[in-house]
């Protein structure tokens, strides 16, 4: 079985070293890439630049509060690009702001999770993503 690929789109070196360490320990053989900003991101998704080899992610896991683009103009361009829309991006941030919830939900965000206080809660958190996402969810093939 193909290893999931995973875009995680985070600028917190905290927040990418706990989820990095959470889904190396899953249930699920995975790839998890980074990008830093959201111009990285885009550059990732579309093979450019340095990121020519970057494998499709089967998920993405981005955050709002990114530098560059903001995380919901990455989201905006990810769902208006007929090759990248398929792609189930999952929006993971502080902000627990109702503009922020709605306007993910209105750029075609497939989910969006808080991220929690705590690294017990946090880890729990993610281990939910993995379980549902790469468990209970039948994903779009890649390309």
């Amino acid at each position: 079985m193909k290893a999931i690929e995973i875009l995680l789109v985070e600028d917190n070196p905290g927040d990418v070293r706990m989820m990095s360490e959470t889904f190396k320990k899953g249930k699920v053989h995975n790839n998890l890439s980074v990008a830093m900003d959201g111009t990285e991101a885009i550059a990732f998704l579309r093979r450019e630049g340095k990121y020519i080899n970057a494998p499709r992610p089967d998920l993405i896991l981005l955050d709002l509060k990114i530098p560059k683009k903001d995380g919901k103009e990455v989201l905006a361009e990810i769902k208006n690009d007929p090759d990248l829309k398929r792609i189930p991006v999952v929006i993971v941030t502080a902000s627990d702001a109702e503009k922020d919830l709605l306007e993910s939900y209105n750029l075609h965000a497939n989910c969006y999770i808080i991220k929690p206080v705590g690294l017990d809660r946090f880890r729990a958190v993610m281990e939910s993503i993995e379980n549902f996402w790469f468990t209970v969810v039948k994903l779009p093939p890649g390309d």
